[in-house]
């Protein structure tokens, strides 16, 4: 398979001067076998992180390209939206009633995925606190043509465009709730926020997780991005999704012959107590700020090609039937 043509990779000096004493791994847990909640190390306020100093040389990268600065003022557009209050006596109703007129607003926003699941403590911050009972996931998808450019600065522009969009859809969800006289609090990308939100994406059936440490979706591949909004309105989860990716992703190199510094892992290992598919947090960094973000293994992964993730349920789902006999 093609390696990429990005390597050898040699980071900015300028960069790795910056570079904390204590590895991102290991603030990540990697090796790791009691289980801990994790710890912020990256798109949180950069004083209170190891790798702040990191954060804020990647906002420093390309400042006069007209891509990156229109897609970041519109984000900023909408993450300057206030989200009216709660007003008026909390609406009761059944959870049944509940989730379904939100799923019908949904319907009616700009986004592409949605799904409700338990808030889980473990998967939130050291720290965090959250009390709230529920996590509404909602994904938006990238245009492919403009991700497959990675890791050109069309598509950096381009991510930039969905975390905005995916922050615009969360507002529009806690607005509701608010009108509804319930408290909601909603948390777009790519600043972290108190939880984890691909666990919860997962959990609630948005898909399983790939080699490259990003959510497949059957139908999007990775190339969606995430937002939540918690509350403690009653609801329904939604179903988790199993269609066998990793017996995909365990034959499939196409993301690590692809990745510049090599930062994906072969194997699944242990990270807090968990088995689960890692990309070396010290390898990936360095390329990713120098390089819009990056978003390489998102764009090479066969199911982000538009109409390729379908096909590939059912080849895999057929294999699986053929192992069962």
């Amino acid at each position: 398979m093609a390696k990429s043509p990005y390597r050898p990779f040699h980071p900015n000096p300028e960069q790795i001067a910056l570079m904390p004493s204590v590895s991102g791994n290991t603030i990540n847990g990697l090796g790791e076998t009691p289980f801990r909640r994790a710890a912020p190390i990256y798109w949180h306020e950069p004083e209170t992180l190891h790798h702040g100093e990191l954060q804020k040389w990647f906002y420093t990268q390309n400042p006069d390209n007209e891509a990156i600065n229109k897609a970041r003022a519109a984000r900023n557009s909408i993450l300057n939206i206030e989200v009216p209050p709660v007003s008026g006596p909390p609406l009761q109703q059944s959870a049944e009633k509940w989730t379904q007129e939100l799923a019908a607003f949904v319907e009616s926003i700009d986004c592409e995925l949605f799904g409700i699941t338990a808030l889980n403590p473990d998967w939130t911050y050291e720290g965090a606190g959250l009390t709230q009972n529920w996590v509404i996931m909602v994904g938006v998808a990238h245009d492919y043509e403009q991700i497959a450019t990675a890791p050109e600065m069309t598509a950096g522009a381009e991510v930039i465009k969905q975390y905005g969009r995916g922050s615009k859809a969360v507002k529009d969800i806690a607005g509701w709730i608010h009108d509804r006289g319930w408290d909601a609090d909603c948390h777009g990308g790519p600043m972290a926020g108190p939880l984890l939100l691909v666990p919860h994406a997962i959990e609630c059936g948005f898909g399983e997780l790939g080699k490259h440490g990003s959510i497949i979706n059957r139908e999007y591949g990775s190339s969606f991005r995430l937002a939540a909004v918690v509350t403690d309105i009653p609801l329904i989860p939604t179903p988790k999704a199993t269609y066998h990716v990793d017996d995909f992703c365990e034959r499939c190199q196409v993301c690590a012959n692809a990745c510049p510094p090599e930062a994906i892992l072969p194997e699944k290992v242990m990270v807090r107590g968990n088995t689960k598919w890692y990309v070396d947090f010290d390898k990936c960094i360095p390329f990713f700020n120098e390089n819009s973000g990056c978003a390489i293994c998102i764009a090479a992964c066969p199911w982000s090609i538009p109409g390729r993730g379908p096909k590939i349920v059912q080849q895999l789902l057929r294999r699986a039937a053929r192992s069962a006999r």
